[in-house]
């Protein structure tokens, strides 16, 4: 299998690190979603990363979509209890919607001249970032013997975090940094698949 992704973006590193954690074998493509390649347009017509392309030409798209597709092939990023699976699944949508918030803040002041970026726009987006990570620094999943879907979506979080708002956060969500620390315990491959340059 192929996936299309960029060593920058937390969605992908999501995807790698469950994929690495389950023993499934990726071929990393990198792209430049900016440069719209065709071969990522012609299997996602949105053109966003992570997509997969499966041995079957098949063309599996976003992360949450892969995450369930690797799941429903190999099991165990989803707990099988209905009311545990909707928690983890909750949890997951909640961060990746924080990685959706933190990257509008990135291409907002990437994209943007400095005299055209909209401050209101980009304070919005981070209180909406800071709810977030106080509800995760107060709850965050704890790790036991089996990692699931909702951990590789918060280390990518904060992975990200790391990568793009060093200095802007930490002081404020230590329990997060502590949680990162647990978790390369149970998975040593975090920083080398964490969102980096």
């Amino acid at each position: 299998m192929r996936l299309l992704c960029s060593p920058t973006s937390p969605f992908s590193s999501k995807v790698r690190m469950a994929a690495r954690h389950l023993g499934i074998k990726l071929e990393e493509i990198h792209v430049d979603t900016n440069a719209g390649p065709t071969l990522l347009i012609d299997n996602n017509p949105l053109g966003k990363i992570p997509t997969l392309l499966t041995g079957d030409g098949e063309a599996i798209f976003d992360s949450r979509a892969i995450m369930h597709y690797f799941d429903r092939r190999e099991g165990g990023l989803y707990p099988s209890k209905r009311g545990r699976r909707t928690e983890i699944e909750v949890l997951e949508a909640l961060i990746d919607g924080t990685n959706e918030c933190l990257l509008s803040i990135v291409y907002e002041r990437r994209l943007r001249e400095p005299e055209k970026q909209h401050q209101p726009w980009i304070d919005r987006q981070w209180t909406k970032v800071s709810r977030a990570l106080t509800h995760l620094d107060a709850e965050p999943p704890k790790i036991g013997k089996k990692l699931h879907a909702g951990h590789f979506a918060l280390a990518s979080l904060i992975g990200y975090l790391q990568l793009r708002f060093e200095g802007q956060w930490e002081g404020d969500y230590a329990g997060l940094t502590d949680w990162a620390r647990k978790f390369e315990k149970h998975f040593p491959d975090f920083p080398a698949m964490k969102p980096q340059v």
